[in-house]
């Protein structure tokens, strides 16, 4: 679950699409509440976001209950990855959870220019490669770690997260209910293990 990309080569592949988006994409303001992508239309878009955040949201199919999924802060990028290459249904319902300011690329731009030679081709690999590490993580989080370390790991993860985003929607990341929640944040508060 890892968001920012700042190391070694998935740093610099990063850096040349953000640079992509600077010279191609439109710059958008998204206000809250308005939607990059609506689960089960088309994906059509990938942003950077200069400013605010987004959060993924799907629907579960037993309660049809909505479940936040991921987030996309200042300094990454927000997208139904690959959906969004091909225009394949989102998965997620993608939505600004503030005011924020993104430049903004079609799917079809940016397979264009993946498309251009090798060494574009292996950047999309790259990107794909850390994406697909990224859920892992996730996937292996849910597995092997109680409520309160994936709570534990998404404080290193992202911190300050607790000032920007409502509890709630941050329950609703880790997988547990907003009472969960509340009694993790008061042994914390606390000092309780």
């Amino acid at each position: 679950m890892e968001q920012k990309y700042n190391t070694s080569s998935i740093g610099q592949e990063f850096a040349k699409l953000r640079e992509f988006c600077k010279r191609e994409g439109e710059a958008l303001t998204f206000n809250k509440g308005e939607l990059l992508e609506r689960q089960g239309e088309p994906a059509k878009w990938i942003a950077y976001v200069e400013s605010g955040c987004f959060k993924y949201v799907a629907r579960s199919i037993r309660d049809n209950k909505p479940h936040i999924t991921w987030f996309s802060f200042e300094g990454e990028f927000v997208a139904d990855y690959p959906r969004f290459l091909y225009g394949s249904p989102a998965q997620s319902t993608i939505e600004a959870m503030m005011l924020s300011r993104v430049l903004r690329l079609s799917g079809e731009s940016l397979r264009n220019y993946f498309a251009q030679n090798m060494e574009t081709m292996e950047m999309r690999a790259i990107i794909g490669e850390h994406i697909l590490c990224q859920f892992h993580e996730r996937y292996i989080d849910f597995h092997c770690t109680t409520p309160r370390e994936r709570y534990d790991l998404l404080m290193q993860r992202c911190p300050g997260i607790v000032n920007e985003l409502p509890l709630n929607a941050i329950a609703s990341f880790l997988n547990i209910t907003p009472k969960t929640m509340s009694m993790l944040r008061r042994d914390i508060t606390y000092g309780k293990k």
